[in-house]
């Protein structure tokens, strides 16, 4: 255990575009924030090649220079970025109370105000030909990916609402998308069912797996497997798209604040106010819905004033 407690205004956990704009916007109020990063500095943009769709970068940018220059801008108004991770929290029920952060499991910290921006976390299926693929034609994200395989043939693992949904946007970008499911049915909706069947150039392919992907550099195929049958067939694509879920990364946080079944933290209303007073949430961590780097950045923005008013609301 360190010898003395620090004690600081406002925390800021995580370091994605939310976090980051957190702390710009804080910084600017003089809440003088400390953000740690976290396991991922950068977030999941870390993993993207390539960003097009953020305003105001009209050639794009790749995603861990993005980071970095949003990193830069925080620190340029005083932000105190340290990387580290928080293990365990005791969050104040009382207004105006102190909330107990624990650092790495050692350094003992106290806040007036924390920001969570902690993220989410997407699910892959786990293949190590996937893994290495990544950002190589293997995403989780069409509508952040998708443009690049324009009038090309990729693939969709998935049997959600979600990648009901991707598989639709797809559809409409590339020549062909083959749709994996791996049982004999789709948990989405059936509106969304009926759309996926519509669609002409989508093609849905039960009991399926995928056993590996195939390609050095780049995804050049699938070899996808019929679980019933075990027979095995090769599948050319260019890109590959992961739909199987994400999960918030809201573990230490279970028993103390507000979560969904799935463990999204709980805001009020339009604003980034947790159930606890003095603790607001931003980013993927409370968002299942749109999971846009620029969605993010504005909840960011939001849980800043959020904070700068509920300190003022307390001071005075």
């Amino acid at each position: 255990m360190s010898e003395s407690i620090e004690h600081i205004k406002t925390l800021i956990v995580g370091s994605g575009p939310a976090g980051y704009t957190a702390a710009i916007y804080a910084s600017r109020a003089d809440l003088k924030p400390v953000l740690y990063t976290g396991m991922e500095p950068g977030g999941q943009l870390t993993t993207t090649t390539e960003v097009d769709n953020f305003p105001g970068y009209p050639e794009g940018i790749d995603g861990p220079t993005m980071m970095v220059q949003l990193q830069q801008q925080a620190e340029r108004f005083g932000t105190d970025v340290r990387i580290g991770m928080v293990t365990s929290v005791t969050l104040s029920d009382q207004v105006g109370g102190v909330h107990k952060v624990t650092v790495d499991g050692t350094k003992e910290i106290t806040a007036d105000t924390v920001i969570i921006s902690t993220g989410a976390t997407a699910k892959y299926l786990g293949l190590p030909s996937e893994q290495r693929l990544r950002g190589g034609g293997v995403s989780a994200c069409a509508v952040c990916d998708g443009f690049f395989y324009k009038g090309q043939d990729v693939a969709i693992v998935g049997a959600g609402d979600t990648a009901a949904e991707e598989a639709s946007y797809l559809a409409n970008i590339c020549s062909k998308v083959t749709m994996l499911v791996r049982k004999g049915e789709m948990r989405a909706s059936k509106a969304m069912q009926h759309r996926v069947n519509s669609i002409k150039n989508i093609d849905i392919r039960y009991f399926t797996e995928i056993d590996e992907v195939l390609g050095d550099m780049v995804v050049e195929g699938i070899r996808v497997v019929n679980n019933q049958t075990g027979v095995k067939e090769e599948i050319a694509i260019t890109g590959l798209f992961i739909a199987i879920g994400h999960k918030p990364n809201t573990d230490i946080f279970k028993g103390q604040l507000e979560m969904d079944e799935a463990g999204y933290l709980i805001t009020e209303g339009k604003s980034t106010k947790t159930n606890k007073p003095g603790v607001f949430a931003s980013g993927d961590v409370q968002d299942k819905e749109y999971r846009q780097a620029v969605t993010a950045a504005g909840t960011g923005c939001m849980a800043a004033l959020d904070a700068e008013r509920y300190l003022a609301s307390v001071e005075h």
